[in-house]
């Protein structure tokens, strides 16, 4: 897998004590496409950490990302305390909702049902509220008498930058399903392209390793009834933290 050459530029210079990992969260947000599936992505801006670079919607964890949660095993899917696992599930809904429009929440006396189309100039009022921590997620869920839908966030791996990096994440990557009458767009102003893509044609881009290996996982599944099946036995705990071996030649990704 080729790196980026600041990336190994940077495990060059890399010496002393790393930084620690900051919780995040990232949403792969799936929709039909004829009989099998594409993927939402965006290229991160230039000025952006990792500029430049496809990715999927996330971002770290903020201090008011603790939701009502539909589902009682975060903790045990998620492998961290109770408290933890929830507010990684609160801000994989934070971000997808502020980077890509898309509010993953129902009716409260419907539990079953999704809310519909979220663009209209009141709701990206409050998306943008959101986005400025000037109203939290579970305010605004309250004010609009919805609940989190988060059974609808299908916990798929996580992934720990590796140690040479100077910022640094613990990252959980959900699998979601676009809800209908809802579209995702580019309205967080940190990407400069989004795009849908099938996961095989996606070799092109420029990706760090988890983005790539995660849209290769995905690739060998037909459809989204396929995901979702293998969604349940993913394990979510377990940390993979990418090593590189410098070599004279360049280096080896070592991805356990």
């Amino acid at each position: 897998m080729p790196l980026p050459a600041a990336m190994l530029q940077r495990a060059r210079d890399f010496h002393g004590t790393p930084a620690p990992a900051r919780p995040a969260a990232t949403v792969v947000l799936l929709r039909p496409r004829d009989e099998t599936f594409e993927v939402y992505v965006l290229r991160r801006a230039t000025t952006m950490v990792f500029g430049g670079v496809y990715a999927f919607p996330g971002g770290g964890v903020d201090a008011n990302d603790r939701p009502e949660t539909i589902k009682q095993d975060w903790s045990r899917r998620l492998g961290v305390p109770e408290a933890e696992a929830r507010a990684v599930v609160g801000a994989a809904a934070r971000e997808l909702f502020e980077e890509a429009g898309v509010l993953l929440a129902g009716p409260q006396e419907q539990p079953d049902r999704t809310v519909g189309d979220v663009s209209g100039a009141d709701w990206e009022a409050e998306r943008a509220a959101v986005q400025r921590r000037e109203l939290t997620m579970t305010d605004l869920l309250r004010k609009r008498k919805l609940r989190l839908r988060d059974d609808l966030l299908l916990p798929w791996a996580r992934w720990i930058t590796p140690e040479f990096e100077p910022r640094r994440f613990d990252t959980w990557f959900f699998v979601a399903l676009l809800p209908q009458a809802q579209s995702a767009r580019d309205v967080s102003g940190e990407a400069d392209r989004t795009i849908w893509i099938s996961p095989a044609a996606a070799d092109g881009l420029a990706m760090l390793p988890p983005t790539r290996v995660m849209l290769n996982e995905l690739s060998a599944y037909a459809s989204i009834e396929g995901v979702v099946a293998a969604s349940a036995g993913r394990d979510a705990a377990g940390p993979v933290m990418p090593r590189i071996e410098l070599t004279d030649g360049g280096a080896v990704l070592h991805i356990p």
